[in-house]
Order: structure tokens, then sequence, then C-alpha cells
């Protein structure tokens, strides 16, 4: 539950109508595909993803710490969050709850035994308590023909246009298409966590402990390719229908299910009015949840936004600090050899703080700016990601457990796809 669910769906919504929705079960559709063949290989190999496009070029590991690192260490989740705490909390200052939150996460992450049972168990507290309340108050505010708008919405219908309302600004829409699920290189942070639950081949890889962990421990971030027998195309069959099931429940199903929920609330409380740029509309919707409900709910509201775009936050420098420290190893060519993958990590985790912090103390900390400018760099990195996966999928596995035509199909047109909106929405902001 980050900025696309919580804000940029919402936003949309609030300015549009529900029209728009059918790009939330392309955008969810697509990263589906994206994140399940990057658990594909993982499946098969034990290592992430990233050890297998060192393969195909080794300037690749180059690439995937820029295209990480500029666009997840805008401060954009801190700066919308310090932003509505500021709002509820005025005597307090949004600077002070920005570079606070930024030091928070970085000490939820660098505590407990186990990086991922930390985070695990902190986003399952969050998203309980987050839905739950949200849920209820949707069921409160919505009424049975917005549900109806909604269901149109999601075959493109909207209020007297079909696909794209007139006036839409495209990299407005990109944005939120961009992140109707993680978003950029985060999808590939999937393959991580293969690993961690160990899954298939990653069952014999080695996990990052936490920074305070007294559990410290060297690992090969090279594995090895299961051998074909049948026996092993059995169990693969098996591995591959339940990363297949889980992530289609948890992350179509939720992601899809969260997108909706919160974008007809957006719709019933805001669509038609005056609401303004940036998280105003968000403001304005807490309060028309006030008047109508409860006034103890207005300032509720604002504090489960504020919670789910921390946890959100914290789950983006997590998996970006995964993916930077491992390839910071891969180009420097530590190849078949232990390494102390935990502390590379945390070298990652402190200088994406670091350079959040600078960020935002010299000026620049729009939350939707700053969420734009990212979501169109994550784009780029989702173009690249199709386009490597679909390659490293057909040269690095065995023929047998290759994705089949249908999804070298959306792959390449995906490929496209990216490419092809990337270059209108680009010509769409110079005018």
């Amino acid at each position: 539950m980050g900025s696309g669910e919580l804000l940029l769906w919402p936003y949309l919504a609030a300015t549009y109508g529900l029209g728009l929705l059918w790009g939330a079960v392309i955008g969810l559709t697509l990263q589906f595909v994206l994140n399940t063949e990057a658990m594909r290989y993982t499946l098969a190999w034990g290592e992430s993803v990233f050890v297998g496009f060192q393969k195909l070029h080794p300037a690749l590991p180059i690439w995937f710490i820029f295209s990480t690192l500029i666009p997840w260490s805008l401060p954009g989740f801190s700066s919308a969050t310090a932003q509505i705490l500021h709002t509820l909390f005025p005597p307090i200052s949004e600077t002070f709850f920005a570079i606070a939150l930024l030091l928070l996460t970085g000490l939820i992450l660098s505590s407990g035994s186990s990086l991922y049972k930390t985070m695990e168990r902190f986003q399952k507290f969050i998203l309980f308590f987050g839905l739950s309340f949200i849920f209820f108050i949707t069921l409160l505010m919505t009424r049975w023909q917005d549900w109806v708008v909604a269901s149109k919405g999601l075959v493109g219908i909207g209020e007297n246009w079909w696909l794209l309302p007139p006036g839409l600004a495209l990299a407005t829409f990109l944005r939120a298409f961009a992140y109707s699920g993680a978003g950029g290189n985060l999808n590939l942070a999937q393959s991580y966590y293969i690993k961690e639950k160990g899954f298939g081949m990653g069952k014999y890889m080695g996990k990052i402990s936490a920074l305070f962990s007294s559990k410290k421990q060297r690992v090969d971030l090279f594995g090895q390719h299961f051998a074909h027998t049948k026996d092993n195309a059995r169990l693969w069959k098996h591995w591959w229908q339940l990363i297949n099931r889980e992530h289609m429940i948890v992350f179509w199903g939720l992601g899809l299910l969260s997108i909706i929920v919160l974008s007809t609330l957006a719709y019933a409380t805001s669509f038609g009015q005056t609401t303004g740029t940036g998280l105003e509309f968000l403001y304005f919707q807490a309060s028309t949840i006030g008047k109508q409900t409860l006034p103890i709910f207005h300032p509720i509201f604002l504090l489960v936004g504020a919670s789910m775009l921390f946890a959100s936050q914290t789950g983006v420098l997590e998996s970006s600090s995964r993916i930077i420290s491992e390839n910071s190893i891969l180009a420097t060519h530590f190849k078949h050899k232990k390494v102390a993958l935990a502390s590379w990590f945390y070298i990652a985790l402190w200088t994406q703080i670091g350079l959040g912090i600078v960020t935002y103390l010299i000026g620049f900390r729009q939350p939707l700016a700053l969420i734009t400018l990212a979501a169109i760099l994550n784009a780029i990195a989702m173009m690249t990601s199709f386009a490597l996966l679909f390659l490293l999928n057909r040269q690095y596995l065995l023929r047998q457990y290759q994705p089949h035509r249908n999804r070298k199909i959306i792959l390449i047109v995906a490929t496209v796809f990216f490419g092809f909106f990337l270059v209108i929405t680009i010509l769409d902001l110079l005018k």
C-alpha cells in the first residue's frame, strides 16, 4: 500500500472520475508477469535475477545501481508523510518529520535478527489495521451507484468519455500506471524473496541478517540450475504454480482491490469539487469523511494514510538497498566469492537515507512532483527490465522451464508499450 494505491489513483478518481481504472488492471497485469518471470529465474537457479543479468552483460550492474538509486532516493514518500503529519501536529515542522521518518526507517531495517522477518512483521501490522479501517470507511461513505461507476471504469467507460478523459496530462496518468504495484526495478526484488522464503533452488542460498544481529555470515551470490529429471520437473511444476497462485492473490488481487476501494472512496467524497493540487485532495477527502461520519475519523484517516506511506517508504528502501548492494558487488566482479552481503546492504541503505535528507534540505520537497519524476524514471527501468527478462529466461533456463509463448509475447509488447508511452509523455511535458 503506497503512493499508487493511496495517492495517485485516488487523485485521478477525484479529478477525472473512475473511468481510468482500466489502467490499474493493465498495469498490475504487466507487473504480475514481470515479477513472476523474475521469480522464475531464481526458482531455477537460486541466485537473484541480477546475477543472471550480469551474465548477459558485465556492465548491467552499473545500470541497475543508478536506475534504482536515482528514482528511489527522491524522498517522495517521506515528504508526503511529513506533510500529512505536520497538518495534524502543526507545532512540529515538516522538515523535522521528514528527516525523523527517514532515520526511523533506517533503524527499523537495522533491528531484529533477520531483515526479511523484520519487514514481514512490520508490513503485516500496518496493512492489517490500515486496510481494515479504510474498508470500513469506504462502506460508510459509498453508495451502490459508485460501485456501478467503478465497474464501468474497469473497461474504460468514464464520464462521457472512453479510456482517456479530455485534458488529462499523460505524465499524470503514467505515474499512476507505473505505480500499479511496486514500480521500476523494485519489481525485480521479488527475486530476493524467493531466496528469503526458501522456495525452489533459493533454499540453498544465504540470506541478509540484520545490522545488529549476531548471526553475521558471508554468502555466495551465485547459484546453480537444477538438473532436468522427472522428479525435478514435477517439483518445478508445484513451485511454479505456488508462486503464481500466491502472487495472483496477494499482489494482483489485493493490489487491484485496494486501488478500486480507495479510488471509489475518493470519487464518492471528492469528485466534481475543487480539491486543489498536491495532497489537498487527500485533506479534502479526510474533511468530508469527518463531516459525514464522526469528526474523529478525519484525523484517523490521515494518520492511517501517513502510516501506509511510511510503511511503503520502508519497503522501498529495503528493496532498493538489496538491489544497489548486490549490484555493487557484481560490478566489482566478486565472482563465486563469499561476501559480507549484509554490510553492503546497510551501506546502501544509509547512503540512500543520507541522499534523501540532503535532497529534502535543499528544498526539493513537493511530494507529487517527486513522485512524478520517480515514476517516469521507473517506467524507463521497467521497459528495460521487460526486455532483459525476455532475453535472460530464454538464454539461461533449460528449454523445459522457459516461459511459454504467451508470456514471451507479453514481455515484448510491454517493452514496446512502455517505450511508446514514455516518448509520448516526454513530448507532452516539453510542450
